[in-house]
């Protein structure tokens, strides 16, 4: 109880300070609407056709995956400005688990990503797209999955960056290739062998899969959107887990220590 409590604390700071800044709550439900939206509205129009499905139902599945993920692991930066304004070691001296910490702080992220995802998802049903109440269902657990995994993802690379601004750098150059190797806007199969060899190791190709896999499940149009099978994607997400979660943890607590 005493471990839970500490991670709830810990993710109603982060909740608490998105409801203070109203004008990032409005770019983050804007941004994946307006911007992919109209992208997958205009490649729908020029393309759609062609390939056989609706491609902005395609862009927008994977937008509520990307911008899940994206979000939470971006959030994840934070954590910098927290040891910068030394409320990091305060957090790191009290007598509960560093892995209760990480999670109370991907917990708190992730929250923080709701809007992104919810306004890609209302936007779905608005265009027509129906989940029954079973994909509602499987579309929340995908959701926690995906927010744990893209959490994880940034505690990972923070382990290796020294302050925020560069943190902002190379996230930018880890998350944006990954919207075309993952295929968040534009079919990724019958790639050439090098780039598909890339693909394959992109953690967002794999979140990206996911969500599509519940989306497009009992629908014709599964064979041309979906890579892999369920079971394919968990395994590849837990395998990275497994990595990300022990190495992430153990090298920020190290440079807390090495202050």
């Amino acid at each position: 109880m005493i471990e839970a409590s500490a991670a709830l604390a810990i993710a109603q700071r982060d909740f608490t300070k998105l409801f203070r800044d109203r004008s990032r709550i409005v770019t983050d439900v804007l941004v994946p609407v307006v911007v992919f939206g109209v992208l997958g509205g205009m490649l729908n129009f020029a393309f759609g056709r062609a390939i056989g499905y609706d491609f902005l139902i395609f862009v927008l599945t994977g937008v509520f995956a990307q911008s899940l993920w994206q979000s939470t692991a971006m959030g994840m930066v934070f954590l910098l400005e927290d040891r910068e304004n030394d409320f990091s070691q305060e957090i790191f001296v009290s007598p509960v688990s560093r892995y209760t910490i990480v999670l109370g702080k991907i917990l708190g992220e992730a929250l923080v990503a709701l809007p992104q995802g919810l306004s890609a998802l209302i936007f779905l049903v608005v265009i027509g797209l129906r989940p029954s109440l079973e994909q509602g269902v499987a579309l929340v657990g995908v959701a926690a999955v995906i927010c744990l995994f893209g959490g994880l993802f940034g505690l990972f690379v923070l382990g290796f960056v020294p302050s925020r601004r560069v943190a902002q750098q190379i996230f930018g150059f880890l998350i944006l290739p990954q919207y075309f190797l993952a295929g968040v806007f534009n079919p990724v199969q019958g790639l050439p062998a090098w780039l598909d060899a890339i693909a394959h190791v992109a953690p967002l190709r794999y979140a990206v899969d996911l969500a599509r896999n519940v989306f497009y499940a009992g629908r014709p149009e599964a064979a041309e959107t979906v890579l892999d099978p369920v079971a394919l994607d968990l395994a590849a997400i837990a395998l990275f887990i497994a990595v990300f979660l022990p190495v992430g943890t153990f090298l920020f607590v190290r440079a807390e220590r090495n202050r």
